[in-house]
């Protein structure tokens, strides 16, 4: 088909909406041959586009290769959607699809800059949503720097015929995730609020894999710290694992609320029949949020036991120290008497009086040891 057939496609998108918006789109087709979108290296959109795929009653449409294509035909057919993946798209490979789309550019924004935190936010017909992915780092052994939590973003934009995802971070691909829905159809004929829920239901089934691990390696620390070497244990690893649950707090604990309004507010783009879906991953974040509050709670207890290990060693080790100091006090002190430069020293001649006086000191630093050893001091 010719190139002009495609702007004259552009045109008849009267969702696109105005004179303006077309131009661009026009431009943005113009600079692009029509090659396969499945290719993220051969890709028109540029290497951020990871799939483009037309759903059709839940069923993937084969053929149609062009999103502008893809776009128009359901449009008019007012069936099916398009679902979109991207990978840390740049500004210029998102443009032409903010327009096509019509995405609000606050919402652009975010999608391409990403750190953002876990939200939902309505634009007229269209839903933009962002989720904090995690991953769990493997690790031969937990040290003071190790890495224990991975995280990204997803950021997805849902409208009537369109379902866009913007992935950010080295993990998180959505591949499984899109064959799960393929093999369900009659979930995926739901329609793109489907999609969403799929996808908040990845995210949260990833805490709950990366919390298991996490408590795996707080039971290892836990271990260490409470075997008899305990006060030897690193309190680097406690403060490590202290700050990588920090990290998967601030991904968990602020999506409670965007939940909620996914599963209570009625929307335009989310049919109450998937709002239901909604509650019960609410309620898998809700199991979430509770482990990672016991584990931080689990973690403090574990550095104040270490804490006070550390400071029983300390009274141990001074106790020894002075137990053994009272004991070589005695002959210091007999031996500095008898040391003084005096003429006129009680028995100072006598035959015996060394032997006597070696004696007393034995018997005296004997007794001492005895002491301090009956009451655990030595």
């Amino acid at each position: 088909m010719s190139m002009a057939g495609n702007l004259r496609k552009v045109g008849n998108l009267r969702k696109v909406g105005g004179l303006r918006k077309v131009a661009r789109v026009a431009q943005f087709v113009r600079k692009h041959s029509r090659v396969d979108l499945s290719h993220p290296a051969r890709s028109p959109l540029g290497s951020a586009v990871v799939k483009c795929v037309t759903y059709r009653n839940g069923v993937r449409q084969e053929g149609g290769r062009d999103l502008v294509e893809e776009v128009e035909r359901v449009r008019k057919s007012g069936d099916g959607f398009v679902w979109l993946g991207l990978h840390e798209p740049t500004e210029q490979e998102f443009a032409g699809i903010a327009d096509l789309f019509d995405l609000h550019p606050l919402a652009v924004e975010d999608a391409v800059h990403a750190h953002q935190r876990p939200k939902v936010e309505r634009y007229d017909e269209t839903l933009f949503a962002v989720f904090k992915t995690v991953c769990y780092v493997e690790h031969a052994e937990l040290t003071a720097t190790s890495e224990v939590v991975d995280t990204g973003e997803i950021m997805v934009f849902i409208g009537k015929e369109f379902v866009i995802t913007v992935r950010h971070g080295r993990h998180g691909s959505l591949g499984p995730l899109r064959e799960e829905l393929e093999s369900a159809p009659e979930q995926l004929a739901k329609g793109p609020a489907a999609v969403l829920h799929a996808l908040a239901d990845h995210v949260v089934d990833d805490y709950l894999v990366v919390t298991d691990a996490v408590q795996a390696d707080i039971d290892q620390v836990e271990m260490d710290v409470f075997s008899k070497e305990g006060e030897q244990a690193d309190p680097g690893r406690i403060y490590q694992l202290k700050r990588e649950l920090l990290e998967l707090k601030r991904a968990v604990v602020p999506l409670g609320r965007p939940l909620q309004i996914l599963s209570t507010q009625p929307m335009q783009v989310v049919a109450p029949e998937i709002q239901a879906y909604f509650r019960d991953v609410d309620d898998h974040l809700k199991r979430v949020a509770e482990q990672i509050a016991s584990f931080d709670e689990l973690l403090n207890s574990i550095l104040q036991a270490h804490l006070a290990q550390v400071t029983v060693a300390q009274n141990e080790d001074m106790r020894k120290i002075t137990a053994w100091a009272a004991v070589i006090a005695v002959p210091t002190m007999v031996c500095g008497l008898y040391g003084m430069n005096f003429d006129h020293m009680p028995e100072l001649h006598w035959k015996y009086g060394y032997g006597l006086v070696v004696g007393v000191i034995v018997t005296i630093c004997f007794s001492l040891y005895r002491g301090f050893r009956r009451n655990g001091w030595l």
